[in-house]
């Protein structure tokens, strides 16, 4: 049952189109708020080539490109705003749903422009914190600050928060000294239709890459930010350690630089051959993430971590696979120790890398694949199911 009450919602997001944020982490979720209200649905997208506004109005899902990087950040987004305000009024926008602070910053200029506006914040986290513990941010700097004073705000005025992980609501009431009203807790879910059954690794693929034979590890990904650089690769030589040159591969799906990789596999030791690096189109990940034995989560344990939830995780969970994880994240490290579905990394130096790898060892070594399949795929479906989301849409939007 739709709720035509709603005529159009305007989702709000920083990211280009063929981000793969969009792919995995924004469209499905439009596609079942559609589906629940029958609305127009706008979705606002980034794009450097591009110098005023567009409006695609083809597809079932609209798209809105705003100029990106347009000399002065905050003077080009003042402009953004100012255009998305008149698209609002010209298509007679009721709801407002952004996905995480950055983009509800715009979210919540636009509400408080317009006060009859509906505002969902999607993936509510402290982004501003985070990007200060992981040394990308200083606390002292402008972006810090100004993001940190709009996360205030969008948990002040924004009519529903959706938080990836649960106590996000206590870290609010600590950090701003004030109870938030409606929210809602939805992880990272995954199309499990497209990550299954990946029992048999692809025989073809398996020849192509000459992986006939091999203990093969994965991560799906990119390094920098919020995700661990060296130690990554620190990780992937004691594998190769303690496996071998000949018997460990490593498949490296990212569109990270060649001459990065080449860099740090010179530095760590890593064999040339060890490392199989490949951008595959998204339709194709599935399959490339099904050739392993075991993936990493290689995300920066920052304390602001906790309230995360790492779209991989779910997808590695969906096609069986044990993950190696640092602690603390969100709920899926204490999800992945307490069902014995990887290995919970205490530190990078020898001792703690040889633990993980043996307790992932002891995993794959001990179960057939079909046995590691059955145990690990049923937290997919338990804690990154769609239908958690549709719960929480209809909550949102069929009331």
């Amino acid at each position: 049952m739709t709720n035509k009450n709603i005529k159009s919602i305007l989702f709000i997001t920083q990211w280009h189109y063929n981000d793969a944020l969009i792919q995995t982490y924004t469209l499905p979720y439009i596609r079942i708020i559609k589906q629940i209200t029958g609305a127009d649905c706008y979705l606002v997208c980034t794009d450097k080539s591009i110098n005023r506004i567009t409006v695609d109005e083809k597809s079932s899902i609209k798209v809105v490109a705003l100029p990106a990087n347009m000399g002065n950040q905050f003077m080009s987004w003042g402009k953004n705003i100012i255009a998305l305000r008149k698209l609002i009024n010209k298509k007679n926008i009721t709801h407002l749903h952004a996905w995480c602070t950055p983009a509800g910053s715009v979210g919540i200029v636009l509400k408080l422009l317009n006060k009859k506006l509906k505002l969902t914040i999607d993936s509510y986290e402290p982004h501003a914190e985070a990007m200060a513990e992981n040394g990308t941010w200083s606390r002292g700097g402008l972006k810090f600050k100004i993001l940190s004073y709009m996360e205030k705000l969008e948990a002040k005025k924004a009519n529903n928060l959706i938080f990836a992980a649960p106590g996000m609501q206590d870290y609010i009431y600590k950090k701003y000294k004030f109870q938030i009203g409606r929210y809602y807790v939805k992880p990272a879910c995954v199309d499990l239709n497209m990550f299954s059954d990946k029992v048999v690794k692809d025989p073809e693929l398996i020849k192509q890459l000459k992986l006939e034979g091999k203990i093969i590890g994965v991560y799906a990904g990119k390094f920098g930010g919020i995700y661990l650089e060296d130690e990554s690769f620190q990780f992937i030589k004691k594998c190769q350690d303690y496996w071998g040159k000949d018997k460990f591969r490593f498949v490296l799906l990212s569109n990270v630089e060649d001459e990065y990789v080449k860099e740090r596999t010179a530095k760590y030791g890593v064999s040339k051959e060890t490392i199989l690096k490949l951008f595959v189109p998204y339709a194709d990940v599935a399959k490339y993430i099904g050739l392993a034995d075991f993936a990493i989560c290689p995300v920066k344990p920052v304390p602001t971590k906790r309230y995360c939830s790492p779209i991989k995780d779910g997808e590695y969970w969906a096609l069986g696979l044990p993950v190696v994880i640092t602690p603390n994240i969100s709920t899926d490290s204490d999800i992945i120790k307490d069902n014995n579905a990887g290995a919970v990394i205490q530190s990078f130096d020898d001792t703690g890398c040889t633990e993980a790898i043996k307790q992932i060892d002891s995993i794959i070594s001990v179960k057939s694949r079909a046995e590691v399949y059955t145990q690990i795929r049923p937290l997919a479906e338990k804690y990154r199911n769609f239908s958690i989301a549709e719960k929480i849409y209809t909550a949102i939007y069929a009331s």
